[in-house]
């Protein structure tokens, strides 16, 4: 049986107001064709509806025990239909999952977890730790948001570039390099690194960019994550290479200082990516409008 939904909008109104009269006004309607759509209900669900008791109509049982139902049907199918253009933010319950490079987490992290708490406490994020390789998880929809250097290649996955940040050199206090004069490529080259990758590569673009100059570093090891490595620099005369926007928390620990890295590189890229189904989700914007703010701080001064 095919049902035309214009009917529910009528029952809805007929239930509400109790009358013909008073659902036909309610819907802009004549009450000649208010009376005939009353008609199809009865028809339809083969119940009165409304019955007439002196001079008012009364609601059957049927009517009286449906009623609610009817009103939260209809209300369902008009947030399908017509979804609404604003948000509640006060009353807006919601879990987001961010999958963020681990130095984005620890540096604008906390800025935005402090924003959505100031606007939608009922909100809640929830970052996850990046693969070692490229994961569908955005286009299934387990990913709300990703932040790293990298710009994805897929059609269907928005990407937009929100920073970027040079790199710099951390080392420990009191490190032999920090009492140079000047720092030259070969002797950044000559000490020891450990290099941050996760997927365990001991080379990256610095490499490429010290073969052009004829000299070469020695990676001694590599990590996942920046916090590792320069939990392994603070300790020992390691080199770690990281985002000016990196290093610039770390040293304010003690124990850490930092260095200009000798060599010409670009400038590391910060994207912010999501699956363009969440184009018009207008929660969804809300917090990649906060992310945007709270990423842009990855940019070096």
């Amino acid at each position: 049986m095919q049902l035309d939904l214009n009917l529910l909008t009528a029952l809805d109104a007929l239930l509400e107001e109790g009358s013909v009269a008073g659902a036909a006004a309610r819907l802009h309607v004549t009450a000649p064709a208010m009376s005939r759509s009353l008609g199809r209900i009865r028809r339809t669900t083969g119940d009165q509806i409304l019955v007439r008791t002196g001079r008012t109509m009364t609601p059957t049982p049927y009517a009286i025990a449906v009623r609610q139902q009817v009103h939260e049907l209809l209300h369902q199918v008009e947030g399908v239909l017509a979804p609404s253009r604003e948000i509640d933010l006060a009353t807006l319950e919601r879990t987001f999952t961010l999958r963020w490079h681990d130095s984005l987490i620890a540096l604008s992290g906390p800025a935005l977890l402090a924003a959505v708490r100031g606007q939608a406490p009922g909100v809640r994020l929830r970052f996850v730790a990046e693969t070692s390789g490229d994961t569908p998880e955005l286009r299934r929809g387990e990913v709300d948001l990703e932040a790293n250097s990298n710009r994805p290649g897929a059609p269907d996955i928005r990407a937009e570039h929100v920073g970027e940040s040079s790199l710099v050199i951390v080392v420990r206090r009191g490190h032999p390099l920090t009492r140079v004069r000047t720092l030259t490529a070969k002797r950044y080259a000559d000490a020891e690194h450990i290099n941050v990758s996760r997927r365990g590569n001991l080379g990256n673009a610095l490499d490429t960019a010290l073969a052009g100059l004829g000299v070469s570093r020695r990676v001694v090891a590599t990590v996942p994550t920046e916090a590792a490595a320069l939990e392994f620099a603070r300790g020992s005369d390691l080199l770690v290479s990281v985002p000016e926007a990196t290093a610039r928390p770390a040293v304010a620990d003690t124990g850490l200082a930092v260095l200009p890295l000798p060599l010409e590189l670009p400038l590391a890229p910060v994207y912010l990516s999501w699956h363009q189904r969440y184009d018009t989700d207008h929660a969804h914007a809300w917090l990649r409008g906060l992310a945007r703010t709270a990423l842009a701080r990855c940019e070096a001064p």
